[in-house]
């Protein structure tokens, strides 16, 4: 795990600018770094050390011959066996890191070598000789790659923040990015809140040359269920298939620990990995947001030691703009903060730790994913229901209107993932500024249209993988476990499990129970559930029919205590809020939350975050972290 910048290099002092670039990026790999720097380009590297820890796996990497020169980060878990084959084609290695492969892969099978590779992986391959730049991002999303052009210079990187200390980098705020991200609570498009930085999106490859970059996808996600094999099948099938990606995923020359909460996805990777520690936090004493209680025992069962931390509210309220700035990007999940001090504990340990992220967009396990089909209303036909919706839509909004008009919308119309703060008549309200921001359903729409011949529960599935998933579970996976020098793998996340998962049947992804059956009427992950209970100590059972509570964090409690009340009415009436908001609607928000009047909780977040980092990046110039 790893960072790398550069780029094309139309300047003077480039060993002094990539050198500042690096800097900026020092977290991401402490342990070493490396440049090269020609009359066309600058490559820059900075290493974390897990795979052949010696210095001959620093990087750059080059081939033999010198013609091609790799920066790379990730891991790619199935690099001895194309390895083998290289070596048989008669390539001679000179390490033995995964990096390498890349080197002669790409050479013997250019683009092709992509769709070889098991792993995570961003990278770069500077071809000398053709003057090619090839860069490209894993199957998910796991790891990132930004790119931005200003003026003649094509800029490259990790993070966007090295980008800044680049002399032909122009910081605009991309006022479009704002907007859409009031209702999302993440950039949700290719292009960033730095105006022309853009993110090359999951399962992308780009060539840059002559000043053109052109950019392709070299991999699907494609759900074909299979209703051959019987449910118990399926959970075998489930059970080889992440027992292999979970021994893949633990492929390191140095320690490697597990993160543990109370739901069944990070309880399956610890219990199965075999790994010497885990990890966990919480807040406060209250079960709801603290799952130590849960994860002791249950690490104590499967014979592995649990370090644990209590986050007080002070240390999480005063880390916000050092976590915004590792964010690059404004995100308001409230557990980016959670998991910072989660890989903060373990980065104390250990450099490479396992987590549970991906499981449910791949096996279904969203709450959310139980509304389709759900109740008897779901039954009576389309035109009927969207008649009772519109007469529902005249009347005040509460739960049971709520219900008429939500149900009668299609599921392109009402799901855009698992957040959905400010509707566009909202946002516009609070706007003082002007954007042609697209409407959410645009910005879905491409996603929607690629499985309109699918179920709802399958749409919305496939919407959060390339949308949730790669905007807000892994950004925050990689920010934050970078933040603290500390490798995240995430095994759910593997092509060959989602290969296996894409033809599972829905109803054993999501099942409703009879009434008779008691309890939640539904069942998320369900095969997955079977499995985890299958391979799983017995704690497991109670853990897999646990409802899933992702990292709880009481920011509803916390927003009406006047201490943090009047943290966030500073900053709604600062400047800077003046300048994007009408304030007083932003204060309203917040006085409505602190009396009960309605939980704003979520909404005040977004608004607060978007303050907390436009502070770090605009109005505090060039803040160090």
């Amino acid at each position: 795990m790893c960072g790398f910048t550069g780029f094309t290099n139309y300047i003077d002092n480039s060993n002094v600018v990539l050198k500042e670039m690096l800097d900026k990026i020092k977290h991401r790999g402490p342990d070493a770094e490396g440049s090269y720097i020609d009359d066309d380009i600058a490559l820059g590297h900075r290493r974390l050390s897990i795979i052949d820890v010696s210095e001959s796996g620093n990087q750059p990497l080059y081939s033999e011959d010198g013609s091609l020169v790799l920066v790379f980060n990730g891991e790619i878990y199935n690099y001895q066996t194309i390895r083998k084959d290289l070596i048989k084609a008669g390539y001679k290695f000179a390490t033995q890191t995964d990096s390498e492969v890349l080197i002669y892969g790409y050479k013997e099978y250019g683009a092709d070598l992509l769709n070889k590779l098991r792993g995570m992986f961003s990278f770069i391959i500077w071809d000398k000789k053709n003057k090619t730049i090839f860069g490209a991002r894993d199957f998910f999303g796991i790891k990132p790659m930004y790119y931005a052009k200003m003026g003649k210079t094509f800029m490259f990187g990790s993070e966007i923040k090295s980008f800044l200390a680049h002399p032909h980098f122009k910081k605009e705020l991309n006022e479009t990015a704002l907007e859409n991200y009031l209702t999302f609570q993440y950039s949700p498009c290719e292009e960033t809140f730095f105006k022309n930085v853009y993110k090359l999106p999951p399962a992308h490859y780009f060539i840059y040359k002559n000043g053109k970059l052109d950019i392709k996808r070299y991999w699907e996600i494609k759900f074909e269920a299979d209703e051959k094999p019987t449910l118990d099948e399926w959970v075998n099938k489930i059970s080889d298939t992440f027992h292999d990606s979970v021994k893949a995923h633990k492929i390191a020359d140095v320690e490697v620990g597990s993160f543990l909460s109370s739901g069944v996805d990070s309880s399956y990777v610890a219990a199965i990995a075999d790994v010497d520690k885990t990890f966990t936090v919480g807040f406060g004493k209250e079960e709801r947001y603290n799952e130590i209680g849960w994860a002791k025992p249950f690490s104590e069962a499967i014979g592995k030691k649990n370090y644990s931390k209590v986050i007080e509210p002070e240390e999480y309220w005063e880390s916000l703009p050092m976590i915004q700035y590792h964010m690059d990007e404004p995100l308001a999940d409230p557990a980016a903060i959670a998991l910072y001090f989660v890989c903060n504990l373990a980065s104390k340990s250990l450099k490479v730790v396992l987590s549970g992220e991906g499981a449910d967009e791949i096996f279904g396990g969203y709450n959310v994913y139980s509304d389709p089909d759900s109740t008897a209303y779901d039954k009576l036909p389309r035109g009927l229901k969207r008649g009772i919706r519109h007469i529902a839509e005249a009347f005040p909004a509460h739960r049971g209107v709520n219900f008429f008009v939500r149900k009668g919308k299609d599921v392109e119309e009402r799901f855009i993932g698992n957040a959905y703060m400010f509707s566009p008549k909202d946002r516009k309200a609070l706007l003082k500024i002007k954007t042609d921001a697209p409407d959410p359903m645009a910005i879905t729409k491409p996603y929607y249209d690629k499985v309109k011949d699918k179920d709802d529960v399958t749409k919305m599935q496939y919407l959060d993988l390339h949308m949730w998933m790669a905007g807000d579970i892994l950004l925050k996976a990689d920010k934050m476990s970078m933040a603290n020098s500390l490798e995240l793998r995430v095994p759910f996340l593997d092509k060959e499990v989602m290969s296996l998962a894409s033809k599972i049947p829905t109803r054993y992804r999501v099942t409703h129970k009879s009434s008779s059956e008691g309890g939640t009427p539904y069942i998320t992950k369900y095969a997955m559930r079977l499995a985890a209970k299958k391979d799983t100590p017995p704690q497991t059972s109670k853990t897999a029919a646990k409802k899933k509570l992702g990292f709880p964090v009481p920011i509803r409690v916390w927003l009406k205590e006047d201490k943090y009340y009047n943290t966030v009415k500073t900053a709604f009436e600062s400047p800077a809020a003046k300048h994007f908001f009408h304030t007083e609607k932003l204060v309203q928000l917040l006085d409505d939350h602190r009396a009960g009047k309605a939980d704003n909780s979520r909404k005040i977040w977004t608004l607060y975050i978007f303050l907390v980092w436009y502070h770090v990046y605009f109005a505090e110039e060039e803040k160090k972290f």
